[in-house]
C-alpha cells in the first residue's frame, strides 16, 4: 500500500529532507513547504535566571518539554556557568521529560530522569504523570510558545510555576515555498496533506491570510486527506477548523507517513 502517486503536502522544517524522501519511499511526490523555524531567543536573561534559581535550591522538580529545546536551554546557561555546577544541579532535583526526546537528552548529559512521560506526550499525560508528586516548586522548559493549559493545570495542582522559554518559532525568511504551496493547494494539486506539529497549520494560515485567501486555504485543505502526528496537533487543525482523517499509532513521523500512506491506499480503493 503506497500514496499511488499522489501528491502529498507537508510543512515539515528541520527534517525536510528527511520527510521528502519518506513520501517518495511511500509513492507519493512530495512537495515540502517549511512552514517555520526556530529562533533561539538572544540573550536569555530567563535562562539564566532560572539557572541561578536552580543553584540556590529553589525549584524542587524540572520538567523538559523538547529536546531541542533542552539543549538550547543548555546552551544558554553555558554562556555564562560552568558545564557541571548546571548538570550537578538537575542531579540534585526531580526531573519530568515529556517523551522520548527530551529523556535521551537528559540521559545523555548523565542526568537521572524520574518520569518520562508517555505517549501521546500531551500535557494531558504530563500532568497524570506529576499529579501524585510532593514537589511544590516547578520549572518548565518552554517551546516556541507557553502552553496555559500545562501551566494553569499545573497550578491547579498547587505548584509555583516558572516559564523557562528558550526558542521562539517564526516563518521562514524565504517564503517562495509556501507560496508555491499555498498556489497548488488552491488549484487542488494536492491530494494527501501530512502535519508534524500544530504550529505549522496556525503558520501557514496566516501566511496565506496575509494574502487574503486563508479561508480558501482552509477549504482546499478540507478536500485533502489530512494525517496528524497526535492530539496536539490534531486539535490545532481542529481550531482552524479542518478535521485530520488520520493519526498514526505512535508519534513518530516515519509512521506517520507510513500509516498515513496506508490509510490513503485503502480509502482510494474503496472510492
Amino acid at each position: 500500500m503506497s500514496f499511488l502517486h499522489a501528491p502529498v503536502l507537508s510543512f515539515e522544517s528541520r527534517r525536510a529532507a528527511e520527510m521528502a524522501e519518506l513520501i517518495r519511499i511511500k509513492g507519493g511526490e512530495p512537495f515540502v513547504a517549511p512552514a517555520l523555524v526556530e529562533a533561539p531567543i538572544e540573550h536569555n536573561q530567563e535562562a539564566l535566571h532560572f539557572a541561578s534559581q536552580l543553584y540556590a535550591g529553589e525549584f524542587e522538580m524540572v520538567i523538559f518539554l523538547t529536546g531541542v529545546g533542552s539543549r538550547l536551554l543548555r546552551h544558554a546557561v553555558l554562556t555564562r556557568d560552568p558545564e557541571e555546577q548546571f548538570l550537578n544541579a538537575l542531579r540534585r532535583t526531580i526531573v519530568v521529560c515529556r517523551g522520548p526526546k527530551p529523556t535521551a537528552v537528559l540521559r545523555e548529559w548523565g542526568v537521572p530522569v524520574t518520569i518520562s512521560v508517555p505517549e501521546p506526550a500531551t500535557w494531558r499525560e504530563v500532568l497524570a504523570a506529576v499529579q501524585s508528586r510532593p514537589e511544590r516548586s516547578v520549572a518548565v522548559q518552554e517551546y516556541g510558545r507557553t502552553n496555559p493549559d500545562l501551566i494553569n493545570g499545573l497550578r491547579g495542582q498547587g505548584r509555583r510555576v516558572t516559564s523557562v522559554p528558550v526558542y521562539q518559532w517564526k516563518l521562514p525568511d524565504d517564503t517562495s515555498l509556501l507560496e508555491q504551496a499555498l498556489e497548488r493547494l488552491l488549484r487542488g494539486n494536492f491530494q494527501v496533506s501530512l502535519f508534524t506539529t500544530g504550529v505549522q497549520i496556525e503558520h501557514f494560515l496566516d501566511f496565506a491570510d496575509k494574502q487574503g485567501k486563508r479561508d480558501q486555504a482552509v477549504a482546499a485543505l478540507q478536500k485533502t486527506f489530512v494525517a496528524s502526528i497526535g492530539p496536539e496537533c490534531s486539535a490545532a487543525l481542529r481550531a482552524c477548523g479542518i478535521e485530520p482523517a488520520y493519526e498514526p499509532s505512535h508519534l513518530k513521523m516515519g509512521i506517520l507517513v507510513h500509516e498515513a500512506a496506508l490509510q490513503f491506499a485503502k480509502r482510494s480503493q474503496k472510492a
